[in-house]
């Protein structure tokens, strides 16, 4: 683990890897140290943005103790998320399983999944807990519309907006990841539990 300044009002965490992270994300979402006001995780980090005036060296220590804690994150609640499984790589996700495309689709939505994490994209969650494990496309795509559901590498996630893309699309869904009209406007936050449902 290394802690490193990020700018005035923030500590960047380096962990080996994502369950290291997901432990330290977990156990400082459940107390965070006093002046840490808000945890972003991704793939192998973690900032915490401090209030001004934060005692720095207070909260390394704090985060330096509560890496042990178990692995998990904090709970954020349970969304369903319906999907029409047509998406055009879904043959291909079965041949590199080694899988029907069937069994693709019930692997998906058998399985319980936890955003790790969120970035990309506002509202794109990285989704965690299958074992449909691909590589990216080797060629992306210029535009992948928005309610894409694809997989990457250990993570499956719905695309929120229109954009370019390297992930496996398997379906679509019309659920809206990124509302700035809803609060939060992110339907899926670190630690949100996620069931696909085939609709």
């Amino acid at each position: 683990m290394r802690i490193l300044p990020n700018g005035d009002a923030a500590l960047l965490v380096e962990l080996p890897g994502l369950d290291e992270m997901l432990g330290l994300y977990a156990a400082l979402a459940a107390a965070p140290p006093p002046g840490v006001v808000d945890l972003v995780p991704a793939a192998r980090t973690v900032t915490l943005l401090l209030d001004p005036g934060a005692d720095r060296a207070a909260i390394t220590t704090a985060v330096r103790a509560a890496r042990g804690r178990p692995s998990g994150a904090a709970s954020a609640g349970t969304i369903e998320i319906p999907v029409v499984y047509d998406g055009e790589d879904l043959h291909d996700v079965a041949e590199l399983t080694g899988r029907t495309p069937d069994d693709v689709i019930s692997a998906h939505v058998t399985t319980p999944w936890r955003v790790a994490f969120t970035g990309f994209a506002p509202g794109f969650g990285y989704l965690i807990g299958g074992d449909l494990n691909v590589p990216r496309r080797r060629t992306p795509r210029v535009r992948v519309p928005a309610g894409s559901v694809a997989l990457a590498g250990e993570f499956t996630g719905v695309y929120p907006v229109d954009s370019p893309g390297g992930w496996q699309l398997i379906g679509r869904t019309n659920a809206v990841l990124w509302d700035l009209d809803r609060d939060p406007p992110a339907l899926l936050r670190p630690g949100t539990q996620v069931r696909f449902v085939s609709a």
